[in-house]
């Protein structure tokens, strides 16, 4: 599997492309705000001759899903969520104001993904963690296979992800990262939501929210 990243809109979210040997893909968290963000991210699936077949949410906050409605109307694509998501998507044109930004509420999901179920395309197999904290459905998606894990907002490099939100709570938050994303490998790759990708063994040893209340 190939796995490619872009940064799109002023929030600068990581968009995931995830690409099988013959050339089917995955998107993760399709971040396109502008006719510019979709035109490149378009140009490179026709540039590597990429087909995309499944669209996957980590979490709604607008951010992540301001390029929904474009991949549904151009590749008849709907995304795949938690159910716990539904206010977000529902509320993200409100959120996106705060922050100086416009968006129409986001297509209905295609379909829900439950905790631990297997999601797959092309050749390619994916299972579904729910890492609740940050948002109520929040969800990372890990490839045994590849060692990898795309965490959304749930942990960072070195940081957690924002829970003083509608929906956030530190406790359960900790709790996820500790009980499903810390169970994984140490060899891990971390492929987060914003900034720079981890491993899972990096985090355990230097995140310091894991330092603050290792004793806890």
């Amino acid at each position: 599997m190939e796995i490619f990243r872009f940064v799109f809109s002023p929030i600068e979210v990581n968009t995931y492309i995830l690409a099988d040997k013959d050339g089917k893909c995955a998107v993760i968290d399709c971040g396109c705000y502008s006719k510019g963000d979709f035109e490149r991210f378009t140009g490179f699936l026709e540039k590597k001759n990429l087909e995309p077949v499944l669209l996957l949410n980590t979490h709604c906050h607008f951010d992540h899903i301001f390029g929904n409605r474009r991949l549904l109307e151009k590749y008849g694509l709907g995304a795949f969520c938690h159910k716990e998501e539904e206010m977000n998507r529902r509320n993200s044109g409100q959120y996106a104001l705060f922050f100086g930004l416009t968006m129409d509420t986001p297509p209905e999901p295609a379909g829900l993904i439950d905790d631990g179920q297997n999601i797959s395309f092309g050749s390619v197999s994916l299972r579904a963690l729910h890492v609740p904290g940050h948002s109520p459905g929040s969800l990372a998606f890990y490839c045994e296979a590849e060692k990898v894990v795309f965490t959304g907002d749930a942990l960072f490099a070195g940081s957690i992800g924002r829970t003083d939100i509608p929906g956030g709570s530190l406790d359960a938050l900790l709790n996820s990262i500790r009980t499903k994303l810390f169970v994984l490998p140490r060899e891990t790759v971390v492929y987060p939501g914003h900034n720079e990708s981890t491993t899972i063994g990096e985090e355990m040893k230097s995140n310091p929210y894991f330092q603050l209340t290792s004793n806890k």
